[in-house]
């Protein structure tokens, strides 16, 4: 309500609340938003979500489908930049929770201030004020909120981190004194990734949908370079939202200068001795069909268009495609890269495989970023 009610003050603006199905509440609390909304003449939007149906992690599965069902909102409605109410606390509660994970200094230098996701630029511009400052703000206007209840249950991770900051209040380890921390810390993060963007831009090249690495370069970097890169490079070949586990990326770093295959994360590592090639992993794929229409549709992390055809579907090419690609050595690409290919296919026959060389009219390219360029935006 804060960050509406100050945002609206300088800006034109629209606001969107989801509901999550969780509580029989939320549906009232949605409709106050909208009253508060329509007496200022804001645009204001409900969007749901089924929460009952979420497996794992509630949490971080509510947080993932509201950027989603935000991203998609804004995107429909031509809106470039969404803003996010997190707060001071916030940020103090998220350097606990990461810290009982032992995180590293990227965990530890807190919530972004911006970043982009879903095709949208997001902001938390109140991150450096205090809960309770903007809730005194409401106060001093006469505007009330709604607390979420689900803010006091400490089943939730966030619920326990809030109630150990309060516990360590008396110390002068409150929201303020850790933000001070996340700020330094982020000020560390953010050179170190200043140098790693010098190193990709002398050591890193794509060639269609991999990433190749230089080997001398590569061995001649940190040792924290080197893992920042190897994560960054197995998420944005696999499309990955999050890092795969350390243990398993220290464990790929011991190996990884000695020749041979590997995989994690959904990708295949080759190491030889000019390069590392880093591809996506057929298996990690193989499974995902999706429908064309109107010649074109989105795969794993393509983007393929062609001709309009009846009743086809893209694939991974495979071994049994590459066995219908008499000239996919000509492409000059390993066939492990090729295998993991985008196909299209209709049943078993092929129709095309653009990266193989297969078939006229038909295109593929990666739908995002290279990979220098979503390092800037990550």
């Amino acid at each position: 309500m804060a960050t509406l009610v100050l945002l609206a003050a300088h800006f034109e603006v629209a606001a969107v609340t989801v509901d999550h199905g969780l509580r029989p509440e939320a549906a009232d609390e949605a409709a106050f938003v909208g009253r508060f909304c329509a007496d200022r003449g804001i645009a204001h939007t409900v969007l749901r979500w089924d929460g009952a149906s979420a497996e794992g992690n509630l949490m971080d599965a509510a947080r993932r489908a509201r950027l989603r069902l935000i991203g998609d909102w804004a995107r429909e409605n031509e809106i470039a930049h969404v803003a996010l109410g997190h707060t001071a606390n916030d940020q103090a509660e998220t350097f606990l929770m990461r810290l009982a994970r032992e995180a590293g200094l990227e965990g530890l230098s807190g919530m972004r201030p911006r970043f982009e996701a879903e095709g949208v630029t997001w902001h938390r511009p109140f991150l450096a004020q205090t809960r309770e400052s903007l809730r005194d703000h409401l106060r001093a206007e006469g505007i009330t909120w709604i607390d979420d209840p689900s803010n006091a249950n400490d089943r939730f991770e966030r619920v326990k981190a809030r109630q150990a900051l309060g516990a360590l209040a008396p110390l002068g380890v409150d929201a303020q004194a850790i933000a001070g921390v996340t700020a330094n810390l982020s000020a560390a993060n953010a050179a170190l990734h200043r140098l790693l963007m010098a190193e990709v831009a002398c050591h890193v090249s794509e060639a269609s949908g991999d990433l190749l690495i230089d080997a001398a370069g590569f061995a001649a970097m940190d040792p924290e370079l080197q893992r920042r890169l190897i994560v960054a490079a197995l998420r944005w070949v696999s499309g990955a939202e999050y890092a795969p586990r350390a243990a398993k990326v220290q464990s790929l770093l011991s190996e990884i200068v000695l020749p041979g295959d590997r995989t994690l994360h959904g990708c295949r590592i080759t190491s030889g001795n000019d390069a590392i090639r880093i591809t996506r992993e057929a298996q990690a794929a193989a499974d995902l069909r999706v429908a064309v229409e109107a010649g074109a549709a989105l795969w794993d992390r393509w983007e393929v268009t062609g001709p309009a055809v009846d009743v086809a579907e893209v694939a991974a090419l495979g071994e049994a495609g590459l066995r219908q690609c008499p000239d996919w050595r000509d492409t000059g690409l390993p066939r492990a890269s090729l295998a993991a290919s985008p196909a299209i296919w209709r049943g078993e026959t092929l129709v095309a495989a653009p990266i193989a060389g297969f078939g006229a009219g038909w295109r593929a390219r990666i739908s995002r970023d290279a990979f220098a360029t979503w390092l800037i935006r990550r």
